[in-house]
């Protein structure tokens, strides 16, 4: 990455976004975040190719919730840094009239986003933290980008996994979809603690030293993000085998099973 970089940015700690666009492919990335993504290839190999699958689950159902579910507003949380198909051009794509919310924490994905939306329309990103979700709620910009009244769709692309129990990732789900009226929907992605998958606890363990741990969560620890809403078709399914876009696309036997997705309706 080149250019002056923000005070309040530590190049020497590796940062979860800034890894996650190496495993893409990305360039917004220092030394620390590259060290530390090669030790999780080391013993995780297949993290870009689910990266690159996260992604496409995300562009997948937000197409879905645009397209077919009627919804026009997107609150997304923990977004990470811009790459291509975002969620307001995949859902823009879909369906016109749409609007879209970016929500993060960490200065350089705050600057990049910024940069790109610069003259978008119904577009906008705030600073916020996914441990109080209350003053997320409160920006006065994400009343100025969404109606609450009207359904909204709110996004937890692998990003739940960044808090730990003790952080109580569950009340920041309550939280902001209590927030949100009947007709909104829930999309999340989340790594699984499968005791068969050795690579996935041990790629975790990596992120220790980053600027946020992986929580690996069981099955029916991320059932649990998705109460009070009706869990959509095919369910809680691992990335490749949520509504796959074509015939084409690899079954989950191609890719690790310990990342798992899904999309639900507030009745």
């Amino acid at each position: 990455m080149d250019g002056a970089v923000p005070r309040e940015v530590d190049v020497n700690v590796p940062n979860v976004a800034r890894m996650y666009d190496f495993y893409l492919g990305g360039k917004d990335n220092y030394a620390a975040d590259r060290e530390a993504a090669a030790r999780v290839l080391e013993v995780a190999p297949q993290t870009p190719a689910l990266a690159r699958a996260n992604r496409a689950f995300l562009g997948r159902a937000v197409r879905f919730l645009a397209a077919e579910a009627g919804v026009r507003q997107f609150l997304d949380l923990g977004t990470g840094l811009p790459t291509r198909g975002n969620v307001h051009e995949a859902a823009g794509e879909a369906a016109e009239d749409t609007r879209c919310l970016y929500v993060d924490n960490d200065p350089i994905v705050l600057s990049h986003a910024r940069a790109l939306l610069a003259g978008s329309d119904g577009v906008d990103v705030i600073t916020g933290d996914l441990r109080r979700p209350e003053e997320i709620l409160a920006h006065p910009r994400l009343h100025r980008v969404l109606d609450l009244d009207r359904p909204v769709a709110v996004l937890f692309s692998s990003v739940l996994h960044c808090l730990t129990d003790e952080e109580d990732p569950w009340r920041t789900v309550r939280v902001l979809g209590g927030a949100v009226p009947s007709g909104s929907h829930l999309v999340v992605s989340h790594i699984t603690d499968a005791e068969q998958e050795e690579a996935a606890h041990a790629g975790a363990a990596v992120y220790r030293r980053a600027s946020s741990e992986m929580t690996l969560r069981s099955t029916a620890g991320i059932s649990r993000f998705f109460a009070g809403f009706d869990l959509l078709e095919p369910g809680l399914v691992p990335l490749p085998d949520w509504r796959p876009a074509t015939a084409a696309w690899p079954p989950s036997g191609r890719l690790p099973t310990w990342f798992l997705c899904g999309v639900a309706r507030k009745p």
